[in-house]
């Protein structure tokens, strides 16, 4: 990762602590016309001249290698809506045109969330210290000019020869030792389960060490290593079984040993957590607090057995920067996102090079379709409004997002707090721009949600039964320059509705509030009058609605400009019901930009709530209540 800089500065010419022209280069710098290379071999580096050179003294003045990793190349402009690049054009036949009409409302510029300080109530804390386990251990690297702690952790994998280990490709080195089940609190003359020199690199000759380019899905490195006292290194710890990455969804346990500057007692950190895709990458990420520098190269498990030992590896940490965002360390991103190569095609042919002692060459690498992703946050910060609902008549939610250039596009849920693929409604349009507030409801009553969309000059409009027709039919609600020009944010719900999502609640931007029952195709139903006018509610920045109470009807959520998050629990006719708060005012929720509630998660209920914060990072707290924010789910980071 960018962690590689505290594990592995030996691997990249030019930086800081590189070995000098004498020496061994070691590291892949650069392809190769084979396309399959080997770091030369170590064949006089043994158990001995290692033992030899590793005093206690040398390993207590041991000092993490450091080196600044080239930043990756500037992107180019991205597309407002989605991930791929829209195709302009006009709007869509039908679309109303508004000439004439007033400017659209200017999105407010919000400098992004502080990245040093935690969301209240929510923590990263997902990861643990423990004793380890004998599979997974350390790589050392002798370096004539500087002693080096351990700089990246590796594992025993099963093989022919029962003598390899599985790292990082950025972690490739010279004159190395593997260390199984490192003891950090013994030297290297008393572990539990000896050392292990490492004879021979094998390695993926496209492979450049720490950059963004699409060679970084080639970021893992097969080391096979001498004997001690006369045993292979398999015969004493076991070995890992290999299995393919089935795509970039799944859910992984990571065991490695961050460096000692941030992990005083030198043990290992292990965590187990949903895996997600790396956008533009054949790669998977994971949110995981704790993973600092070292643990570069660390297995990915989809399952292990912690009292044998051993367990089945679908990834190792690398890929994109070295397997982390470009951030500072003083940024929490730094320690919690952490990336892994595909297992796939190139990695068991380099597997079985290693197995067979081959530097056969597999041509220069192709990168594969990458997996569906969401996108980047350079993307979403131009997601202007967003709107849930069960668009495809599948029993789950959708989202419509609205994007500042007027396009529209409709993703598809997954069911399992994720989006699976995504459709364009409309290409981007000036008519779309004008959009002020929209929501999702049921308001044929068809199982099928329609899009509600409140104009900047006070039309408002049905798109019924959207999804496989695009916007679906249009039905006027009201015309330009009626009252609802006043309309500030739209949230349906079902709040006195028995069946369907046919309540509509409109925050006015005098602060009075009302409730629409029975609202339909071109009728707003029965009016009901929750707030007389008032200055409180002209805070009131944005509204949702959702089954956060567990109860029949639905509840309102209201995010205030001052940050503060409450639900109004019971909410119908007869009033908003009782207020629950959630968060206190405070400094992070107020760049809160865009909000809606959905069904996404398989609990039943309409109650995952998605936030799109002003930096472009896009959040989903999964089954969140009337009380409590639900688990936090990252879909687009504000880094990669």
């Amino acid at each position: 990762m960018i962690l590689a800089a505290v594990c592995g500065s030996l691997l990249t010419t030019g930086m800081a602590g590189a070995a000098s022209a004498a020496t061994p280069t070691p590291g892949p710098t650069a392809p190769t016309a084979s396309g399959t290379a080997r770091a030369g071999e170590d064949g006089d580096w043994t158990v001995e001249e290692a033992l030899r050179f590793w005093t206690p003294e040398r390993i207590a003045a041991a000092t993490d290698p450091g080196a600044a990793f080239a930043r990756p190349a500037p992107a180019t402009s991205p597309s407002p809506g989605g991930t791929g690049t829209p195709s302009g054009g006009a709007a869509k036949p039908g679309t109303p045109t508004r000439p004439g009409t007033p400017a659209p409302i200017p999105t407010p510029t919000l400098k992004p969330p502080p990245k040093n300080k935690p969301r209240p109530g929510i923590t990263h804390e997902n990861s643990r210290h423990f004793r380890g386990i004998k599979s997974v251990g350390v790589l050392f690297a002798k370096d004539p000019n500087n002693a080096k702690t351990h700089y990246c952790s590796a594992s025993v994998v099963e093989s022919a020869g029962r003598n390899l280990v599985l790292t990082a490709g950025h972690c490739v080195n010279s004159k190395a030792i593997f260390v199984p089940y490192y003891d950090g609190s013994k030297d290297v003359r008393h572990q539990p389960y000896g050392i292990w020199p490492v004879t021979k690199w094998f390695y993926d000759g496209n492979y450049v060490a720490n950059t963004t380019a699409p060679t970084s899905d080639l970021d893992f490195a097969f080391a096979r290593v001498g004997r001690n006292d006369g045993k292979n290194v398999q015969d004493v710890v076991g070995g890992n079984s290999l299995a393919r990455t089935q795509g970039a969804k799944d859910r992984a346990t990571v065991i490695g040993y961050p460096s000692v500057d941030h992990n005083p007692d030198d043990q290992a950190v292990q965590c187990t957590t949903e895996t997600g895709a790396l956008p533009g990458y054949n790669q998977m990420r994971i949110d995981c607090a704790g993973l600092w520098g070292g643990i570069s190269g660390s297995p990915w498990f989809s399952s292990v057995d912690l009292d044998r030992g051993t367990g089945t590896i679908i990834g190792n940490v690398g890929g994109s920067n070295g397997g982390g965002p470009d951030v500072k360390g003083s940024d929490p991103l730094y320690n919690r996102l952490t990336y892994s190569p595909f297992h796939t095609d190139r990695f068991f042919l380099l597997f079985d090079d290693a197995q067979k002692n081959s530097d056969a060459g597999h041509g220069a690498y192709q990168q594969p379709a990458p997996p569906y992703s969401v996108g980047r946050a350079e993307t979403w910060k131009h997601a202007a409004l967003m709107a849930a609902g069960d668009f495809n008549g599948t029993g789950r939610s959708d989202l419509v997002v609205v994007w500042s250039d007027g396009e529209v596009t409709l993703y598809d849920s997954d069911g399992n707090g994720d989006f699976s693929s995504e459709r364009r409604l409309t290409d981007k349009n000036g008519t779309w721009t004008y959009a002020r507030t929209v929501t999702a409801g049921d308001f044929g009553g068809n199982n099928q949600f329609d899009l509600m969309v409140v104009w900047s000059d006070g039309e408002v409009t049905l798109y019924q039964d959207i999804g496989g027709n695009g916007l679906g039919s249009e039905v006027k609600m009201a015309d330009k320059k009626s009252i609802w020009s006043h309309a500030t944010q739209i949230a349906a719900g079902r709040f006195n509705a028995a069946t369907y999502v046919t309540d509509l609640v409109v925050r006015w931007s005098d602060g009075e509030l009302t409730l629409y029952t029975n609202v339909g195709p071109g009728t707003f139903g029965q009016e009901n009058k929750l707030k007389d006018k008032n200055s409180t509610w002209e805070h009131a920045k944005l509204l949702t609605a959702g089954e956060y109470s567990g109860n029949a009807k639905w509840d309102l959520m209201v995010s205030w400009t001052d940050g503060e998050l409450d639900t109004y629990v019971g909410t119908s006719t007869r009033g908003l019901g009782s207020e629950q708060r959630i968060l206190d005012a405070n400094g992070t929720w107020e760049h809160n930009t865009v909000m809606t509630t959905g069904k996404f998660t398989p609990n039943g209920r309409t109650d995952d709530l998605l936030i799109r914060w002003s930096d472009g990072e896009t959040t989903m707290y999964n089954d969140t209540g009337a009380n409590r924010l639900g688990r936090e789910n990252t879909l687009v980071y504000p880094v990669l």
